[in-house]
């Protein structure tokens, strides 16, 4: 039965898609099955895997309303071991539809419990908002895994983050635990992401991944080419960050049996 981990943070442009695209790359490489689920309205992590959203048959916007079953909303990348689930701009629509459904928090949920023995690890990359879309993520949830940049707001956001995580463990998902912090656009010369790690460390010593992932041009040029980037440019230090978050990931996850 595979493991299903939200990418979250409320905050946008801290590397949550790009987290949620390379780290399914990189564990699909590691022979593990993953399937990506693209929740966030703008389709960027369904673009970084090279599929036209112009295109798309059936999307997450069919899952959440109950028009599809998951099975069928699945491709197949030409990236080893990752399917997706992709998105489009429906999805932005998605939000008031879901209100009007009964149990509309949990349709993700009873979506992907269709498909999740298929898989060792379902990641949802959701979008950079606490609404209805990423609601429905965090109670499919197992874990949830959080990139934050390193820069001061980002503590204040986290704070905030935590809490409604919390919230929803009360009221819908009482299993859901945090996976995990990683840092990212790190840049260990600056006394401020020296500030923030000391900082992170403080309350999240444990969940904090050792790996962290640096400020690279080629992550942000790969999406456009349609690939990870640990296809894109392999030798590049952003894909062996994220090889070694790969690892990291799979080693907390227990191993590699």
């Amino acid at each position: 039965m595979g493991k299903i981990i939200s990418v979250v943070n409320q905050k946008g442009g801290v590397g949550k898609t790009t987290t949620s695209v390379n780290l399914a790359a990189g564990i699909g490489k590691l022979g593990k099955r993953v399937l990506l689920v693209d929740a966030d309205p703008q389709g960027n992590t369904t673009s970084a895997y090279g599929i036209n959203k112009q295109k798309l048959v059936l999307s997450v916007y069919d899952l959440l309303i109950g028009k599809a079953k998951a099975a069928d909303a699945i491709v197949e990348t030409q990236f080893d071991g990752v399917d997706l689930i992709p998105c489009n701009m429906d999805l932005a629509g998605a939000e008031v539809e879901l209100i009007s459904l009964q149990n509309r928090e949990a349709q993700l949920k009873t979506a992907l419990v269709m498909v999740k023995e298929k898989y060792d690890y379902i990641f949802i990359d959701c979008p950079p908002s606490l609404g209805l879309i990423t609601i429905n993520s965090l109670c499919a949830s197992d874990t949830v895994l959080v990139p934050i940049q390193c820069e001061y707001f980002a503590l204040e956001g986290l704070s905030q983050l935590i809490s409604s995580i919390r919230q929803v463990k009360r009221l819908y998902n009482p299993r859901i635990e945090l996976e995990g912090v990683l840092l990212t656009m790190f840049d260990g010369r600056l006394n401020l992401t020296q500030q923030v790690v000391s900082e992170v460390k403080r309350f999240f010593a444990k969940e904090l991944y050792s790996t962290t992932i640096p400020r690279a041009v080629r992550l942000s040029e790969a999406p456009s080419y349609g690939k990870p980037i640990q296809y894109y440019d392999p030798k590049n230090k952003g894909a062996r960050a994220y090889d070694a978050l790969s690892e990291e990931f799979i080693k907390r996850n227990g191993g590699f049996r």
